[in-house]
């Protein structure tokens, strides 16, 4: 029997990832606060392709939403009760033989609204208790610090991270769980996507978009990703003070964009998209703004404030290494507006005729990993970590009760084809966490349907549900992926 050697290396990290706004639930336990998350509403009665820029919530329905006690339409609120249940989730982890998990902490479980001066400790306990059951089962835990969690407090008396306070807030917490945790989480990321602040600046960065005229929205959102920026690289530099022997990586949504013709004209579109993307990891990897996007915003009229010292911070503190997520590619030309569009990850774009799509209007594009490994080590040079890749799908529970997602089997094996080549090209890699291991909220559209995991999670949009957990078809592929450092595909 011929065996494949594997193109990852020896240690090569293979796991999933979460975020505690999608599964944990227990909003209203433990002492924790409302976040920007806990805003989030979900709408039955809006088709699939309007979800596309989804995430503009309003002064009135952050209102409501804090008026409200209730999980009732907020689905993120409830989650999949991983805070209750994640001893049986961390086993079934395990058992696919998991070397790493990535979560986030809720920054509303340690401060509720961010201005405290004491941490809570129940939310320290718990997910010390939660660190400690995953080095339990053997599984790194891979960290990250923000991922849309802010506290709501922030948002509605600091202008979310338009409010430079913000950054002394967070790296106070920053600093608390640095400290809390420092003999068990060895790997941690800043930021969640952080270039997500353009596509939807409340999650992300707390922006409320009624609160400012539509003419200086741009500038405020430019101001608040500076501070994001600063909160970043000071968390480096006491992540490495703090933890000993700690690696710490910015977060990347990876949107590599194709020309639609040779036209030098989309060419010339995409390599601007493209600039576009890497600018919030160039800032945090070369610790300075790059000077097409300074060209951008003197062309816009747009001045960030910056006190002194903030450049001297970005520069003495970069990042350890790049994380990012794919999903999908995007295709960019002058002549969109004449063009079939298709969606994605809260943004749109021209169809690409060469690709599939999943059923949420996403293109699958398996090379399009390849391109952009190999594009972002090219410019970088320092590891790269596959954090977040995934498809979502609607999964049907057959009479006897099992699972046959052979697409999502399809999906991860043509990706995961790809990023060994790009190890094999040269590409230096860390590891790789599927989104997301079990049935999750989605981010985009707060529901159910649209299913991720490996584990099928028994609820339904509303609620309604066991929550029992089971393995579909996809759980003992990827453990033979594992098993196999991905030899066996």
């Amino acid at each position: 029997m011929n065996i494949r050697k594997s193109n990852f290396p020896e240690g090569f990290l293979w796991g999933g990832a979460t975020a505690a706004n999608q599964v944990e639930g227990a909003f209203n336990i433990g002492g924790k606060g409302l976040s920007v998350a806990d805003m989030a509403i979900f709408n039955d009665r809006l088709e699939r392709k309007d979800y596309v820029g989804h995430n503009k919530m309003s002064s009135k329905q952050i209102e409501e939403g804090m008026n409200l006690a209730s999980d009732k339409n907020y689905a993120k609120r409830r989650g999949i009760d991983f805070y209750h249940r994640y001893k049986g989730d961390l086993a079934l982890f395990a058992e696919m033989g998991f070397k790493t998990l990535r979560v986030s902490i809720a920054w509303t479980r340690i401060f509720p609204t961010g201005i405290e001066k004491e941490p809570n400790e129940e939310g320290l306990k718990f997910y010390e208790d939660l660190f400690m059951e995953m080095h339990k089962n053997n599984i790194e835990p891979l960290v990250t610090l923000s991922h849309y969690e802010m506290p709501i407090f922030l948002v509605n008396n600091y202008n979310g991270w338009l409010g430079r306070e913000v950054i002394d807030c967070f790296v106070k917490y920053a600093k608390v769980v640095f400290a809390r945790y420092k003999h068990l989480v060895k790997y941690w990321l800043t930021f969640n996507e952080i270039d997500s602040i353009i596509r939807h600046p409340f999650g992300t960065a707390g922006i409320v978009m009624d609160r400012y005229k539509k003419e200086e929205l741009e500038g405020v959102i430019y101001q608040a990703l500076h501070h994001q920026f600063v909160a970043s690289a000071l968390a480096v530099k006491y992540c490495h003070e703090i933890v000993t022997g700690a690696k710490i990586g910015c977060m990347l949504t990876r949107t590599l964009t194709y020309p639609a013709t040779p036209n030098p004209e989309d060419a010339l579109l995409a390599q601007k998209d493209n600039r576009m993307n890497y600018f919030f990891s160039d800032v945090q990897i070369f610790g300075e703004y790059p000077l097409f996007i300074k060209s951008i915003l003197q062309e816009k009229g747009i001045k960030i404030i910056k006190l002194e010292g903030d450049d001297e911070i970005l520069k003495q503190h970069p990042v350890d290494f790049l994380s990012f997520s794919y999903y999908m590619s995007l295709v960019s030309s002058v002549n969109a507006d004449k063009m079939e569009k298709v969606g994605g990850n809260l943004t749109a774009g021209v169809k690409n005729p060469y690709l599939k799509t999943t059923g949420w209007d996403w293109q699958i594009d398996p090379i399009g990993l390849r391109i952009a490994i190999n594009d972002m080590y090219d410019r970088y040079r320092i590891p790269l970590f596959c954090v977040e890749s995934g498809i979502g799908a609607d999964d049907i529970v057959e009479e006897d009760g099992s699972i046959n997602d052979d697409y999502r089997i399809a999906y991860f094996k043509a990706h995961i084809k790809q990023m060994g080549l790009a190890i094999a090209d040269g590409a230096e890699m860390i590891g790789y966490t599927s989104w997301s291991p079990i049935d999750a909220i989605s981010y985009s559209t707060s529901d159910m349907s649209k299913r991720y995991g490996f584990i099928y999670v028994d609820q339904d949009d509303f609620g309604n549900g066991t929550l029992k957990r089971s393995r579909k078809k996809s759980f003992e592929w990827y453990k033979k992926v594992i098993a196999s450092n991905g030899a066996e595909l």
